[in-house]
């Protein structure tokens, strides 16, 4: 059914406006967008409305946020790896807390997390995810690439995505080796592994089943899991044949988040990594290199120049050590930088952009170092520009509110403690900067209210089957 709802005031591609009538098609995209008044200035929320056939939407909206880089599975052990285990704790040694909890999960398990984990995202207001997966066979069965079948967790990703309502990019992830040069997976990693031709197959059934099944929300992507796991020769023959199944297919990979990964790939290669994956000529606009932490300026002007994308997720690369990324550079350099909540020791965009500011301060000793002279309001120029780069990562038509793309939004309660007082162009800096994401009141995904009055309607019972799936794995 087509839908008509009455903004209050509205975020829109030229800028804020009031009183905002926006069409929405039975499939969830947005036909028509109408202002009737464009202003800068606090909203009246008690002016009279005309148009009684539109549903209200009070309050200060927003574009829902892409969250570009997410492991579900990996909910089940944030909190759990802040205890020393080593002399120099780092990145390798809480991988090997991650490959434990990755070898306990099964398919069942995994859609009881990722439900939650979904919920989560939403209420924080990421209104769509890319999940980077690579648990791609059950526990104990080897079985999962039969012909005409598509991996059980596969599905539980996708299951659990359609039970939140939430947006969801599925990134099958090819991933070969433990390390260059080939060094064969070790037991703890057998779950990823996939051939090349299984990979590729799978990928083909399940994008014949997107076509089929039309859905407005769920689309498949590929992505490639490391330099180190995937040689660049199968890269370039795999990226070719994922070209030719869908053009437009969204591919993602992480490269350069470790200073030991990069001495590495000099060793082997006698190149660094983002130099060694843009030298191999298949990095386009549809691809979305994650993390690049230790990436040199001109590599970040070198990516930005072939139009890729760049996700950062700076809670986790904080968690892990990572080191800083250079978010100057990039956005100096006019490329598009988009945020993820990847290991989930936060589930929060305001977090992940006010971090990404904060990080930018505390380096140059300034304030709102990441302002432009075009949106002096650091808040609303990285919420706006995370956004539209996170549309590009997952390669679906979100990100802003415009003719043609998804109703995904925020709608922010001005006369919330966090917001109160707060002009509509202020509002994104009381959320980034001010604790305003608990001022996000409802979530829209496609049109359709998924989170109200602050919450989901699947939290208490997404709840307690997280608590029963964390009983049975902690007991283990």
């Amino acid at each position: 059914m087509r839908r008509r709802f009455r903004l209050d005031w509205a975020l829109l591609p030229e800028g804020w406006a009031r009183d905002v009538i926006v069409t929405v098609s039975p499939a969830g995209t947005i036909e028509a967008v109408a202002v009737a008044a464009a202003a800068a200035g606090r909203a009246d929320t008690d002016a009279e409305r005309t148009d009684t056939d539109a549903e209200r939407v009070a309050g200060y909206v927003v574009p829902g946020m892409p969250n570009a880089h997410s492991h579900a599975f990996q909910r089940a052990l944030a909190g759990r790896a802040e205890a020393r285990a080593a002399a120099r704790d780092s990145f390798w040694t809480w991988r090997r807390a991650m490959y434990a909890i990755a070898n306990q999960v099964d398919a069942a398990d995994l859609r009881a997390i990722a439900t939650l984990l979904f919920v989560e995202m939403l209420e924080a207001g990421y209104t769509s995810v890319a999940e980077f997966h690579y648990l791609h066979r059950t526990r104990d069965d080897e079985s999962d690439f039969a012909p005409d079948a598509t991996p059980a967790t596969w599905e539980a990703i996708r299951s659990a995505a359609r039970d939140a309502g939430i947006g969801l990019t599925l990134l099958p992830t090819l991933y070969q080796a433990a390390d260059f040069r080939g060094v064969p997976l070790r037991p703890d990693q057998r779950r990823f592994q996939t051939t090349t031709a299984q990979f590729l197959d799978a990928i083909e059934r399940r994008l014949a089943a997107d076509r089929a099944a039309d859905s407005p929300t769920l689309r498949t992507g590929a992505a490639f899991h490391s330099l180190r796991a995937v040689s660049i020769e199968t890269i370039r023959e795999a990226t070719a044949q994922l070209r030719a199944q869908d053009p437009s297919l969204p591919i993602h990979i992480h490269v350069a988040e470790q200073g030991r990964e990069v001495r590495a790939c000099e060793r082997a290669t006698g190149a660094r990594p983002i130099e060694w994956l843009l030298r191999a000529g298949v990095v386009d606009d549809r691809w979305c290199l994650v993390h690049c932490t230790h990436a040199t300026r001109a590599e970040l002007a070198a990516v930005a120049a072939v139009g890729a994308t760049i996700c950062v997720s700076i809670s986790t690369e904080a968690n892990l050590g990572d080191g800083f990324f250079d978010a100057v550079t990039f956005r100096g350099a006019s490329g598009h930088l988009a945020i993820g909540s990847d290991s989930q020791s936060t589930v929060d965009p305001a977090e992940e952009l006010r971090w990404l500011e904060y990080q930018q301060r505390l380096r140059r000793r300034r304030r709102n170092v990441l302002a432009t002279t075009a949106e002096p309001h650091v808040g609303t120029g990285l919420w706006r520009a995370a956004a539209h780069a996170g549309a590009r990562a997952l390669g679906q038509a979100i990100g802003t509110l415009a003719v043609g793309r998804r109703a995904d939004w925020l709608a922010l309660d001005p006369t919330h403690p966090a917001l109160v007082g707060a002009a509509p162009a202020e509002a994104l800096d009381h959320v980034v900067f001010a604790g305003g994401r608990h001022a996000i009141r409802d979530v829209y995904v496609a049109g359709r209210r998924v989170v109200a009055a602050h919450r989901h309607p699947l939290r208490a019972a997404a709840e307690e089957r997280y608590r029963e799936v964390m009983g049975r794995l902690t007991a283990r």
